[in-house]
């Protein structure tokens, strides 16, 4: 299981604020399908929420742990029925700098301002 410091969670616990759980656990608790769900989720994106519709604190307590002794995964927050999970995936990291860079953009021409003293003449003629 991963482990981070206070203030690693704290990032990634603001990182999740505006994710929606991607897996709910339902009746049948934490089975192979569920397990499955959440490697694949955790592979495409790194930080996950999980929503538990069932149990208590202590059951949801023991699905975070064995959630993540199971896909050596870091807990992050604990908040009622939403899990919070984490793992680093260095493959995703590889494939962003792998990415072809994007073609140059023309820079825009600048408007063509006038001179100051034309601009001093049209100021004298609204000015009479």
């Amino acid at each position: 299981m991963l482990e981070l410091d206070m203030a690693q969670r704290r990032q990634l616990a603001a990182s999740a604020h505006h994710l929606n759980p991607v897996v709910m656990i339902g009746k049948d608790g934490l089975t192979e399908n569920v397990i499955s769900e959440l490697d694949r989720n955790l592979l495409k994106h790194e930080l996950i929420k999980i929503k538990v519709l069932e149990g208590d604190q202590e059951q949801r307590t023991a699905f975070l742990e064995q959630i993540c002794l199971a896909l050596n995964a870091a807990p992050v927050r604990h908040i009622g029925k939403i899990l919070i999970i984490y793992r680093f995936n260095p493959d995703k990291k590889i494939a962003a700098t792998t990415t072809p860079a994007k073609t140059k953009a023309k820079p825009k021409s600048e408007p063509k301002s006038r001179s100051q003293s034309a601009q001093s003449v049209k100021k004298n003629k609204l000015r009479k």
